[in-house]
């Protein structure tokens, strides 16, 4: 069995709203559909490995309220490992609201108390840990944690989001691989284009960087992965899927384009489900996709 991928960063319990179209102004709207989830980059990063067959365990915090016994409660139905989940006292989790319509975008309203992103005293278990994906919003907890990835010789791998110049320049530097959204990559770089804002990546510390561009799939040095043509109802935590196959792909020693084109696969899929991460596939649903498609 591979190793396990120990995800750091973002968990909310998210309430989302889908619609024919975003609210406009002030009234009441009635929603075509309602799902409560807990879920984050990381969070969603976990849950889309184990659904894919591998193993995750997540570091993230949570406050000692109902909302996090409602976190608890869904993360562990969803086979993520919480041993490492930190439940800082008198905090309150994270909770957001999401408004959808039927294409997917999407209007987020999150809170996270500023207890919950405070610094962590101590690494979480790190015997069986094969790689380290961290996102953007738990920073120190993520410099830890990529710094270890270094010392321990397995992948640190960054979700580059849009984020403070600080934290990008405490984090991009460590890491051994950078998978930077178009903001991301833009916030970094400067430049809009993610065939030439990979170019730029390349200069960095990194062993490897790619730029996911939605439609215009995926870049990386020397390599571009085309979109695959899906009709997208929820693009929430497609990125997030992307990276924990990309995640998987390494722990298991896949090729890299294979490993790129199975986590392409994998997004695509879940941006035809309602539903953030419970919309993320299986490891035979991503496999029965990708023969239909040689």
């Amino acid at each position: 069995m591979s190793g396990v991928v120990l995800t750091v960063g973002a968990l909310a319990l998210d309430t989302i709203f889908r619609f024919d179209h975003l609210p406009a102004g002030p009234g009441k709207y009635l929603p075509l559909d309602t799902v409560q989830v807990a879920q984050g980059m990381a969070t969603a990063q976990a849950a889309a490995i184990v659904r894919l067959g591998g193993r995750a365990r997540l570091w993230a915090s949570i406050g000692n309220d109902a909302t996090g016994e409602r976190i608890v409660f869904d993360l562990t139905a969803a086979g993520i490992d919480l041993s490492s989940l930190r439940r800082v006292p008198g905090a309150a989790s994270g909770f957001s609201s999401i408004f959808m319509d039927k294409a997917g975008e999407r209007i987020i309203v999150p809170h996270y108390d500023p207890a919950i992103r405070t610094r962590p005293d101590d690494l979480p278990r790190l015997d069986d840990v094969a790689a380290i994906s961290v996102d953007v919003r738990w920073p120190d907890a993520a410099e830890i944690a990529l710094h270890a990835a270094r010392d321990l010789g397995v992948p640190g791998i960054l979700d580059v989001e849009a984020a403070p110049k600080n934290v990008l320049d405490r984090l991009v530097p460590i890491a051994t691989h950078l998978i930077a959204s178009e903001p991301g990559a833009f916030a970094l770089t400067g430049e809009p284009d993610p065939a030439k804002a990979v170019g730029l990546l390349a200069r960095s510390r990194a062993e490897f960087v790619a730029v996911t561009a939605g439609e215009r799939g995926v870049f990386w040095p020397g390599g571009h992965q085309p979109a695959f043509a899906v009709k997208a109802v929820d693009t929430l935590a497609a990125g997030d899927v992307f990276h924990g196959a990309f995640a998987l792909g390494l722990v298991e020693g896949w090729e890299i384009a294979d490993t790129i084109r199975f986590a392409a696969a994998a997004a695509a899929i879940k941006c035809t489900r309602f539903g953030g991460r419970l919309g993320a596939p299986t490891r035979a649903e991503v496999e029965a996709f990708l023969a239909e498609r040689p």
